[in-house]
């Protein structure tokens, strides 16, 4: 059976005309590398979409674009840091033709004041693969060993005393 490994890309980049092309390839690349053909041309238009509402309407055109696989779903968001960008009046039309290419879609804004947009993809039934269990490994190579007898001080008069004292007797 195949399984998927979870993946996650990240790409900052200040958004200039020729930029929205180049990133749109780079973006297809990693989908491709990920075995994900049928979903590059979807999430690439609607990464391009943004891309090209930022370059049109924002002030500041630092741009930070995230894809993560999950190994059923694919999603890719795009943060802008313009506090003065409206996603409701700017990118209206833009969030429309995202919500009719994508399974879903959501909007949040930053603690700076920016926004991020975020859509997701299904992965087409054929595609989606259970993800590989990640198993923890040990922090030291070599086994501690437990100590058999722990002395333990009981305070005098305390409730259990006699019980501590039955064990120590016990032995």
């Amino acid at each position: 059976m195949k399984t998927a490994v979870p993946r996650y890309y990240h790409l900052d980049v200040e958004v200039s005309p020729e930029r929205v092309g180049q990133v749109s390839r780079i973006l297809a690349a990693h989908l491709r590398f990920w075995d994900l053909e049928t979903l590059v041309g979807p999430v690439c238009h609607s990464a391009e979409l943004l891309l090209r509402a930022i370059e049109e309407h924002a002030t500041d055109k630092h741009t930070s674009i995230e894809m993560w696989w999950n190994g059923q779903h694919l999603i890719a968001a795009v943060g802008e840091t313009d506090p003065e960008m409206r996603p409701d009046r700017e990118l209206r039309p833009c969030l429309t033709r995202i919500a009719a290419l994508s399974d879903g879609w959501g909007c949040c804004s930053t603690a700076r004041g920016g926004t991020v947009i975020w859509f997701t993809q299904r992965a087409p039934v054929d595609q989606c693969v259970p993800l590989v269990p990640t198993v923890p490994e040990p922090a030291l190579r070599a086994v501690l060993q437990v100590p058999r007898e722990t002395s333990v001080a009981v305070l005098a008069g305390a409730p259990g005393a006699d019980a501590a004292d039955e064990c120590e007797g016990a032995r």
